[in-house]
């Protein structure tokens, strides 16, 4: 696959521009217990992340879910649990249900308040078509958070 000039990294965001990309980073390296992705960059870091969709339809459905992959799924929904901690200031938790088959589900609560609920289907083929899609998918679930810990507060501290 070639690369012209005109679609190089100027249309890839900086990890430096997006908080929720930064957290991704952040969650990666916190849950790297011998210090690989110590020395290496964020881009490649978040590279995974992105999955076009031919490179999808590559991808078997069939046997257990790669540990990879579901470290890769702990990271995004972790980065959104600690962006919406960031805004609120309130502590919140990740629960994932992730089956050998890539199906199950993701939920982000806080207190006794659900503020995120995320049903996964194949697994294997997590990811996004851009670094760009990553981030706003990101930020749209951390707006979502806030809001509900802003709609009922009470919920949340309980």
């Amino acid at each position: 696959m070639t690369m012209t000039p005109s679609t190089s990294a100027t249309t890839v965001p900086s990890v430096a521009d997006s908080p929720f990309l930064k957290a991704i980073v952040q969650q990666i390296r916190a849950n790297d217990p011998y210090g690989t992705y110590r020395n290496w960059a964020d881009e490649l870091l978040l590279k995974p992340y992105v999955v076009t969709k031919v490179q999808k339809r590559e991808i078997s459905v069939e046997g257990e879910v790669d540990p990879i992959t579901k470290g890769r799924i702990f990271a995004f929904y972790r980065a959104v649990a600690a962006g919406v901690e960031t805004e609120t200031g309130q502590l919140c938790q990740v629960v994932v249900d992730l089956s050998h088959e890539g199906f199950g589900w993701v939920l982000i609560f806080c207190g006794r308040l659900l503020v995120v609920s995320r049903t996964l289907r194949d697994a294997h083929r997590f990811g996004f078509d851009s670094i760009e899609k990553v981030a706003a998918e990101g930020d749209k679930l951390i707006l979502s958070g806030v809001d509900y810990i802003r709609r009922f507060p009470e919920v949340a501290k309980a």
